[in-house]
């Protein structure tokens, strides 16, 4: 398309899964647009800990896309100014069921780059931290922490005043058809369109979200004050193993899972499991919870905060600092996939990440998206 107010690509959905779709494009050189129902993300994309996690995706498909994610968070973080929190990952494990875990992960492939670290290299490197009965610690040095808040706003701005990117913001797709896409605010022209509706199943294509039986998911998460000390990089611990598919597919996971629901069963009923990260303010975001729901409600129960809090009293080896912020976040889910990429007509893609990752692998998907909607190389376009 070449007039002035047309597109080759409209990317309906502003979070995260809608922004790297409209990135990949531009880049390609592609005129994008994104259009968005609310004034910005205010959704998933901003209420999660900005953890570009690779250590425990999924084997195979899903860890491949968030180990190109996360190189390409990389370089738009130079490119754009964006700030990295800190580097790499440390799995704290209590209990020698754990520590198998960790062993049987190391020898497969998703292990290169990482190693165990004894509890007192851990307390050293991380200013005495770990309870009493830490028994060893998974170190990768492949993850990176940006802050969700404030840096999707940054890369929205930066794709608009870099990379030409139109922004059409508090506006509403009600069709997705190209060429000529019907909005709240007149007819928008493209020549293809990607449909990145996050946890919205039901304004565009909902026979279609709803023939992959996709529910949602609830979770619960936290903001507490400064600790007074500098975390060498984020922290997991034990519940992590469980629930993280890269280590909770290894056969060794079975002992521990039935380890911990019997000695942690309401954080299990709480879908708890730890992480905690540290902003530049000093700050730690904790989580999470999850609950599962086609409609989940806005209700959001305090035992669930209090299973996270022990955990990090578990795991750290001291008490929670005062809680200063909570909030709750909603993202699709799915039981036989971590994403999904659909045709629902000719020049139209639908793609909705359905295990809680897109900061993790939206960059990775996004490139196969548009590589495949537009039949280009996009290994000439970088």
């Amino acid at each position: 398309m070449t007039k002035a107010n047309c597109y080759d690509l409209a990317v309906i959905g502003g979070g995260v899964i809608g922004l790297a779709h409209a990135f990949v494009a531009a880049r390609a050189g592609k005129r994008v647009c994104v259009i968005e129902k609310d004034s910005r993300a205010n959704g998933a994309s901003i209420r999660n800990f900005g953890f570009i996690t690779v250590t425990g995706q999924e084997r195979g498909d899903s860890w491949t896309l968030a180990r190109r994610t996360r190189d390409v968070w990389v370089e738009i973080a130079a490119q754009a100014g964006l700030t990295v929190e800190h580097e790499g990952l440390f799995v704290t494990a209590r209990s020698s069921e754990a520590v198998a875990v960790i062993e049987a992960f190391l020898a497969t492939e998703m292990g290169a780059g990482c190693r165990v670290l004894a509890p007192d290299a851990f307390r050293n490197l991380a200013g005495g931290l770990g309870g009493p009965d830490l028994a060893g610690v998974l170190y990768s040095p492949h993850e990176i922490r940006v802050e969700s808040r404030t840096v999707i706003p940054i890369l929205t701005a930066w794709l608009r005043e870099a990379l030409g990117v139109v922004f059409l913001n508090e506006t509403v797709a009600f069709d997705a058809t190209p060429p000529r896409l019907h909005t709240s605010r007149g007819v928008v022209e493209a020549g293809a369109v990607v449909v990145c509706p996050g946890d919205d199943f039901v304004t565009l294509y909902p026979d279609r979200i709803a023939s992959f039986g996709l529910q949602k998911c609830r979770l619960s998460m936290l903001k507490l004050a400064d600790p007074g000390f500098r975390l060498p990089g984020a922290v997991m611990s034990d519940l992590s193993l469980t629930r993280y598919r890269g280590y909770a597919a290894l056969p060794q996971a079975r002992a521990l899972e039935a380890r911990l629901r019997e000695e942690q069963s309401s954080h299990f009923d709480n879908g708890v499991h730890l992480i905690v990260a540290q902003g530049g303010d000093g700050g730690l975001i904790v989580g999470d919870s999850h609950h599962y729901s086609h409609l989940p409600a806005p209700f959001a129960p305090a035992q669930a905060e209090a299973d996270i809090l022990d955990e990090y009293q578990r795991a750290m080896g001291r008490a929670a600092p005062e809680v200063v912020e909570r909030w709750t976040g909603v993202y699709a889910v799915a039981d036989d996939r971590t994403y999904l990429i659909d045709t629902p007509e000719p020049g139209v893609r639908l793609v909705i990440v359905t295990s809680g990752t897109g900061a993790s692998t939206g960059f990775g998907i996004a490139e196969r998206v548009i590589a495949d909607l537009f039949n280009i190389d996009l290994e000439t376009h970088a």
